[in-house]
């Protein structure tokens, strides 16, 4: 005698699933970033990954790249704040809080490239941007000047970091730095005089010596620039 096949569960015996929101689709696409990175969160993989379809999560999030920069303004957060109300000079404390936000990139650089192409814009990222902005407002910068100059400064930062990530994943990083010393150390000063009388110093410094630096030649430049008519 045959044993009977097992009888199918209906719809309504199986658990609910969660209904979806955004911030639980941000979370579930930030756990799959840290698991398999961020190349494999797409819209398609992360609809694998909460048992729906891909349409569904359009509701909430209107591409991959606007994904991704949910997942960015989650970890903004990280961003240390507090020199925008600290005491002394606005210059030095700015350059902190940029370099606080290129630190956050630092440590999730795939997010650094996300950055380039779409930028968050949830609480967080407007928090950073308005300590950027007070910190201007605060040194004397024409409010035309600073409205131009958060971007540039936040377009700096972000540019750093997608760059340095990608010479730290480059296997032939450390030997491509060689040859470039070895190229301006055999420069001819005749043919070259600028490049020979400056030399090693052309690369010399630490990264975060040279990236505190750019800052506040941007600092600087944003303060001294005017916005033409």
């Amino acid at each position: 005698m045959s044993t009977p096949s097992p009888r199918p569960r209906s719809r309504r015996e199986r658990p609910a699933k969660p209904a979806l929101t955004h911030r639980g689709i941000v979370a579930a696409a930030v756990r799959l970033m840290e698991a398999e990175g961020l190349q494999k969160v797409t819209m398609r993989r992360l609809a694998q990954e909460l048992d729906t379809g891909p349409a569904s999560l359009y509701v909430y999030v209107s591409s991959t790249a606007d994904l991704h920069a949910a997942i960015l303004e989650e970890f903004l957060g990280a961003v240390d704040l507090g020199p925008a109300t600290a005491d002394g000079d606005w210059r030095e404390r700015l350059t902190a809080v940029l370099g606080s936000y290129t630190q956050v990139l630092f440590r999730h650089p795939a997010l650094a490239h996300s950055a380039l192409l779409a930028r968050p814009f949830g609480p967080n990222y407007l928090a950073l941007a308005e300590a950027v902005l007070a910190l201007l407002h605060e040194g004397g910068v024409p409010d035309a000047q600073a409205a131009w100059g958060v971007d540039v400064l936040l377009q700096v930062a972000t540019a750093t970091a997608a760059e340095q990530s990608a010479r730290d994943h480059d296997t032939a990083a450390e030997s491509d730095h060689r040859a470039l010393m070895g190229a301006l150390g055999a420069v001819s000063a005749d043919s070259h005089p600028r490049i020979a009388a400056l030399g090693a110093d052309l690369v010399s410094g630490t990264p975060e010596e040279r990236l505190a630096w750019t800052f506040r030649a941007v600092i600087n430049g944003t303060l001294a620039t005017p916005r033409t008519a």
